[in-house]
């Protein structure tokens, strides 16, 4: 989904060029160095001053008996060296400057993946196991409204928390695991499809962003949006449905069928259609923010987001073929 973090940060709303401070410059438009100021060497002593007492007196040579010094606004030898040097020397990259970078958004999602995987693996273990399988069932349900609601704080944090972020991965580990755990059992090999589903669409989105220049105007977005929404509703009324009604079928609404199409089928490959749109949405903002030159912590925000919109589209890969199958 989109990134709430980006949203709300002017860098990533076409405030990026002011986000950064313009680098200083000489008024004839070279790089100032530093400890530099206007006007503060190279110039001549007003008319009419006399020099400081004690100064070149009549009968002594100035300097003598010291070391020779660099008359007053000219660079010694040794100063026009160390210029050189700092010159010659590579441009500092974002890494040395503290700011966010592509591999800092890898990095970060990497790590958060690792926490799914690694609790996804317990709960999934004990979701399957008939002697421990109740234990699952609540590692499920409690993940998947731990996970909601550290989704909502953290979408709704001006700054990004790892902590937090991290605990939301760990909460979405769980409900996964255990899901998925109970999808395999019914359906072998379904898990292994949702997968590489979700690893093939998140490869076509990327590359139609990076070499087919996919972007989603602001109009394209405000009916996404639009739509979001519209699939939320529909979501939040298929669970009361499931919890306090025996209409429909084991996936509710999403049993039903219209013209012999059941529409889980349907409502889902519209929502693979958002979730697709949403990664597009998603390289846009994290590349907003390399070029913004955002401080690293902000590299957590292109994770979060990122993942979430992975999630989300795994769960409705899986969802698709569990009712394919169960058809």
């Amino acid at each position: 989904m989109s990134n709430p973090f980006f949203d709300r940060n002017p860098a990533f709303n076409g405030g990026a060029r002011t986000a950064v401070a313009t680098p200083q410059t000489t008024p004839a438009g070279y790089p100032a160095m530093p400890g530099y100021q206007p006007g503060q060497y190279g110039q001549a002593q007003q008319y009419g001053q006399a020099a400081p007492y004690g100064q070149a007196q009549y009968g002594q040579p100035v300097g003598y008996g010291a070391p020779q010094q660099a008359g007053y606004g000219q660079v010694t030898p040794a100063q026009l060296d160390r210029m050189e040097a700092q010159y010659g020397a590579p441009a500092a990259t974002n890494v040395d400057r503290g700011r966010m970078t592509y591999d800092d958004v890898i990095m970060r999602t990497a790590a958060m993946f690792a926490v799914i995987l690694a609790v996804g693996a317990v709960s999934w273990i004990l979701a399957t196991n008939p002697s421990t399988a109740p234990v699952g069932y609540l590692l499920m349900v409690g993940g998947a409204i731990g996970a909601l609601a550290l989704g909502l704080v953290n979408s709704f944090k001006k700054v990004p928390s790892p902590a937090l972020i991290l605990a939301y991965s760990a909460f979405e580990g769980a409900m996964l695991g255990a899901f998925s755990g109970v999808m395999e059992a019914r359906f072998p090999g379904i898990v292994i499809q949702a997968v590489l589903a979700s690893v093939a669409v998140f490869a076509v989105m990327l590359g139609a962003y990076k070499f087919g220049g996919f972007r989603l105007s602001g109009k394209a977005q405000r009916i996404l949006m639009l739509a979001m929404g519209g699939y939320l509703v529909f979501c939040l009324l298929n669970l009361g449905v499931m919890l306090f009604s025996d209409a429909g079928g084991p996936f509710g609404l999403r049993s039903l069928e219209i013209a012999g199409i059941p529409l889980g089928i349907i409502v889902g490959l519209l929502a693979v259609v958002m979730a697709a749109f949403s990664l597009a949405m998603d390289f846009e903002s994290i590349q907003r923010g390399v070029e913004a030159g955002l401080p690293t912590r902000y590299a957590w925000a292109g994770a979060f987001g990122l993942v979430v919109t992975l999630v989300w589209l795994y769960v409705e890969i899986l969802r698709i073929l569990a009712i394919f199958y169960d058809d």
